[in-house]
């Protein structure tokens, strides 16, 4: 087993006793910067020889935190979101100090999608971790009391102010650059990971900050700027939080497969990079994965499950919600792991 491999067990093995460990529904409402739940960990110890070499401290520092958001569903009000936030620790960084020196790190927000949390989120945290990259991973629907995809927000821009909120979180940690913060969503994390790039929101809810950089899978490109769905539920792009004109300059990557049940194919998102990059300077690229379908890079058992918007919004012409296939591709979503973790290098140096 070479030492990458060793590296990538270890994690594996961190990210499982991860889940032993939960924190209290609705604890630890803290202000500004937010704290360390109550009774979780950090760095919790791994057997002797897990790492290959005796050690037996982990990889990464792992801490449970909670902090405010906005609750624009109910003005006025505060959530409190609770997140794991993994940290690389000093020898996962060898080989990447003499490129770096002695600088914070950079991290990066990851977002789920309407199922909640799910296997993605730590798939993407072990290689950005072993990149050098912090991760903070947050459960926007713990906090509303959604506990399936039938009660998820209205609007995606009702959780606008949870990505912001913890980009300032993570802004504040010592350990972490604040210039150079990305953020990774898939789905509906995707679409609040395409909405923090545009002018509009970032004004309306960054507080004078911004991401650095974004990448968004599968994130339903055709509902983008389209006034004549939102017109017919009684919206508007800018009002339902899918407004994508003004953006903010830092680099955009956008994967999706070709057999996505939302944009029916890959073509809504070509066609939306090409409508934002004549103004954009060409900030948007697009990663098209053949025969992939929604939620590829899901390592999970496949599913299927009605979404009144697939299939381009055909339910409210036809009033049938359309059926939404994920079905796992490893290969691919290796490949897409790969990616996403240069761009973020690049995009995050």
């Amino acid at each position: 087993m070479t030492s990458k491999h060793k590296m990538r067990a270890a994690l594996a093995v961190l990210a499982s006793l991860a889940l032993l460990s939960a924190a209290p529904a609705g604890a630890g409402a803290h202000d500004g910067a937010g704290a360390a739940l109550p009774g979780t960990w950090s760095g919790l110890p791994l057997p002797p020889g897990a790492l290959g070499n005796g050690a037996s401290t982990a990889p990464a520092e792992i801490t449970f935190v909670s902090f405010r958001s906005p609750n624009l569903a109910v003005p006025g009000t505060m959530l409190t979101i609770q997140g794991k936030l993994s940290v690389p620790r000093a020898p996962m960084l060898q080989g990447l100090l003499s490129r770096h020196g002695a600088r914070k790190l950079p991290a990066v927000l990851i977002l789920h999608g309407s199922a909640g949390v799910d296997s993605r989120g730590d798939f993407y945290e072990a290689a950005l971790n072993e990149a050098g990259i912090a991760t903070l991973q947050i459960d926007m629907w713990q906090a509303r009391g959604v506990t399936s995809a039938a009660e998820r927000p209205k609007a995606p821009i009702l959780t606008y102010p949870d990505a912001f909120s913890a980009l300032a979180f993570l802004a504040q940690q010592p350990r972490i650059d604040a210039a150079r913060i990305g953020v990774l969503g898939f789905s509906w994390g995707g679409l609040v990971s395409l909405g923090a790039a545009e002018r509009l929101y970032v004004g309306q809810f960054g507080g004078g900050r911004m991401f650095k950089a974004h990448v968004a899978h599968y994130p339903v490109c055709y509902a983008w700027n389209n006034a004549a769905l939102l017109g017919a539920l009684g919206s508007s792009p800018a009002q339902f939080g899918v407004q994508w004109l003004d953006l903010t300059g830092a680099p955009v990557l956008i994967e999706v497969g070709t057999r996505d049940d939302y944009d029916n194919g890959s073509a809504a998102c070509e066609a939306l990079a090409r409508s934002v990059n004549r103004g954009a300077r060409g900030v948007v690229s697009v990663n098209a994965y053949p025969g992939a379908t929604h939620g590829w890079d899901r390592l999970m058992v496949p599913m299927v499950v009605s979404d009144p918007f697939a299939d381009q919004g055909s339910f409210f012409t036809t009033g049938v919600a359309p059926a939404v296939h994920f079905m796992p591709d490893v290969e691919q979503a290796y490949l897409s792991r790969a990616r996403v973790v240069r761009f973020f290098e690049r995009s995050l140096d």
